[in-house]
């Protein structure tokens, strides 16, 4: 099948609200990426240096040999940058999420006892800090297995939370797959925490961000002072808040990096940050494994059957009565390419019409002749579909006096007669009074007009259809 996986439709124009615990209009979620110690290093078994992420300008990797300055910038996270922050979250009861590096972890013992007294969350950041895009699967695999058990070994405990980072197109679904984890940070997707389906398994997605993250202090374009972080994350800040109060409230993440963040002229940002989110009402300052327990009791993932998932004869089988009589179309219509954006009664409304708006004239014409009249003589017999019978009735039809069935009639055999095809009208949209009003004017139109108007009537009914089924 030709499919395309790629899900760009989320929440649409309706988020939820994400009803956060005590009525709070925004979640902010801390994240503190500790990495120092599970970078790029000759001394880690890599080829080279570690050249992502630092305060060296233009910085390249060293192949086979150790980058001194490289590992002393990474060292001053580990050294300083996180003890100061540590004590700025610790002073201020603000709770965090760690993406800990295994390898980083099981380095520096100290900061790990740090981060379990202050109740933070230790999340995992992989095994080690290192680029995936192009790792084998397999071997993807194997190292989050070996991520999972050095962190449980290290920490006492299995990481809940997943974040690669520089991950490859297999993590999500290998993550996943390895059953455990209660989120996977590896999006940047949306404002708010969504599921993903792997098989059997829901796995709830909380997004990340590389926006509201300090290692725009080590790109370009980036932040050059702390004022600027600041500045971004009050306006991200302020804008999120105002949609919580409006009904809709959605979740903020900042990402830190201790090499970055915890260096006196940039902390002071955050500083400012925190005195401005801590100052308002209704702020909700999460671990990420708060959020996830949150989202799956109040937001469960439903599942339901999605067309672009559905073999041929499924699909016909379950659609080809949208069009009236005409299965040709969602026969065609499986044959595009299809996705999540197609599983939604809009998104498949749309590839069912794309086949018929393509149809020749004739095949058209089809459609239309296979439509019946309204209150006509096979509705009498009750030999219309049952999505047609429904309709009929919404509008009444069913139930005509004799002087109106009579009309109908008329105008039935007056409106063939004159265009070559029945009346057609989303019934659904309309009353018996409207229905016969619309049936007067069309009839005295030429029938290229009618022609048009109808197909597109036969859209409308399509679409209402759908809408019965479908999100």
């Amino acid at each position: 099948m030709n499919r395309y996986p790629r899900d760009m439709i989320g929440y649409g124009a309706n988020p939820p609200d994400a009803a956060w615990p005590n009525g709070a209009k925004i979640a902010v979620s801390l994240v503190l990426n500790y990495e120092e110690g599970g970078e790029n290093n000759f001394l880690h078994g890599d080829a080279g240096s570690e050249a992502f992420l630092s305060d060296i300008a233009g910085a390249a990797p060293w192949p086979g040999k150790r980058h001194w300055n490289m590992e002393s910038i990474y060292d001053y996270g580990a050294r300083a940058g996180f003890w100061r922050l540590h004590r700025l979250f610790t002073s201020r009861g603000t709770p965090v999420t760690i993406y800990g590096v295994a390898t980083a972890l099981a380095r520096n013992p100290e900061q790990v006892a740090a981060m379990k007294a202050a109740d933070w969350e230790i999340a995992s950041h992989g095994l080690k800090w290192v680029e995936h895009k192009d790792m084998p699967e397999a071997e993807e695999r194997a190292a989050i297995a070996e991520a999972v058990r050095l962190h449980t070994e290290v920490v006492g405990e299995r990481p809940r939370g997943w974040y690669t980072g520089r991950c490859s197109v297999n993590t999500v679904r290998l993550v996943a797959e390895e059953g455990g984890f209660d989120w996977i940070a590896d999006a940047y997707d949306d404002d708010l925490p969504h599921w993903m389906e792997f098989g059997d398994r829901d796995q709830l997605i909380i997004p990340y961000t590389l926006e509201a993250n300090d290692m725009r202090f080590a790109t370009a374009p980036g932040y050059i002072e702390g004022q600027q972080f600041f500045q971004y994350l009050k306006d991200s800040f302020d804008v999120l808040y105002a949609e919580g109060q409006a009904g809709a409230a959605k979740m903020f993440s900042i990402g830190l990096h201790c090499r970055l963040i915890g260096r006196p002229g940039k902390i002071a940002g955050l500083m400012r940050f925190l005195d401005y989110a801590q100052g308002h009402a209704d702020v909700w300052f999460p671990r990420r494994m708060d959020i996830a327990a949150h989202w799956a009791a109040n937001h469960p993932h439903q599942r339901y059957e999605r067309p672009s998932q559905m073999d041929a004869a499924r699909f016909v089988a379950q659609y080809g009565s949208i069009f009236e009589h005409s299965p040709w179309i969602a026969e065609r219509a499986h044959g595009l390419e299809l996705g999540p954006a197609h599983d939604s009664a809009t998104g498949l409304h749309n590839a069912l019409c794309r086949m018929f708006r393509s149809a020749s004239a004739a095949e058209r014409m089809g459609v239309l002749t296979a439509h019946p009249d309204l209150a006509g003589k096979l509705a009498a017999a009750k030999r219309l579909t049952a999505e047609s019978t429904a309709e009929q009735a919404s509008a009444a039809l069913d139930s005509l006096t004799d002087a109106e069935r009579s009309a109908f009639e008329k105008l039935n055999t007056d409106y063939v007669v004159k265009h070559g095809f029945p009346f057609i009208i989303a019934v659904r949209d309309n009353t018996k009074d409207s229905i016969l009003a619309a049936f007067k004017t069309r009839i005295g139109n030429d029938t290229d007009t009618e022609f048009t108007t109808a197909c597109k009537q036969v859209e409308r009914i399509a679409e209402l259809r759908l809408k019965d089924m479908l999100p």
